[in-house]
């Protein structure tokens, strides 16, 4: 690691407590190199200075180093499983689920266990926690307006009943949004809270080296109930999951041992 992004990974950890020594590193640096020469830096070294100064070059920054690629329904069929196998399960023990959508990106996903959930209770019986690192990411999840290629495994009853269309964009509707909190929150330095029944946190883990991963599989196990699901994204499977407490209950699906 050259000396320049290792003084790079220190100061931003002063700056904003985020240490990217737990993400991968070929993957981050290449990615920020690419957004300091875009913008006409030669070194890490000229970038932070900049950003020291600049709030908007700073979360560019927050931006490309948080991957906000997202979308509703994204791999649809494991959203059926949850709601078609494992929701139902869950509810039975328990009518007021706490549930927990983590590294949210820009909503899609809080807003589709929502919409999901709206299958079986009253909105205003929903409530989901809803936390990403990412400050401007949050503000567009509380915005709420999305292009249409974000829509495109909706269902269509869903989609009707949960959307406007206003020119090229469809706007979440207010019941959804409100069953949702937004917070910002460092899944790698904050504490996790819980107990939970359901926490989703998907295609993000890939991006920490294994140490960091294991971290948060122990992290996240502990902040579930017995018998809480634990669903992760579709290039993270977990291997080993009983050094987590965790048995598979389907594919990206793990639940707590009880």
């Amino acid at each position: 690691m050259s000396q320049d992004y290792l003084d790079f990974i220190s100061n931003i950890k002063r700056k904003t407590g985020i240490d990217l020594a737990l993400y991968k590193e070929a993957q981050m640096k290449r990615r920020l190199t690419s957004l300091y020469k875009h913008k006409g830096y030669n070194s890490f070294h000229e970038f932070f200075l900049a950003m020291d100064k600049d709030r908007q070059l700073l979360n560019e920054f927050l931006d490309r180093m948080t991957i906000n690629v997202s979308e509703f329904y994204r791999n649809r069929t494991r959203w059926e499983v949850l709601e078609k196998q494992l929701l139902p399960k869950l509810l039975n023990r328990n009518r007021r689920l706490k549930i927990w959508s983590a590294a949210c990106s820009t909503g899609e996903e809080p807003y589709t266990i929502a919409m999901i959930m709206s299958n079986f209770l009253p909105l205003s019986e929903i409530q989901i926690l809803a936390t990403d690192i990412d400050e401007n990411a949050i503000a567009k999840a509380k915005i709420g307006i999305y292009p249409e290629r974000s829509l495109n495994e909706v269902p269509l009853e869903m989609k009707k009943r949960y959307f406007a269309n206003k020119g090229n964009f469809f706007h979440v509707s207010d019941q959804i949004k409100k069953t949702v909190t937004f917070m910002k929150h460092n899944l790698l330095k904050d504490p996790f809270g819980g107990p939970y029944d359901l926490i989703v946190c998907r295609n993000v883990l890939i991006y920490f080296t294994e140490e960091a991963k294991k971290e948060l599989y122990k992290k996240f196990s502990a902040s579930l109930n017995p018998g809480g699901i634990f669903f992760v994204g579709s290039t993270e499977q977990i291997f080993n999951p009983g050094q987590y407490d965790f048995e598979i209950e389907d594919t990206f699906f793990y639940r707590k041992r009880e």
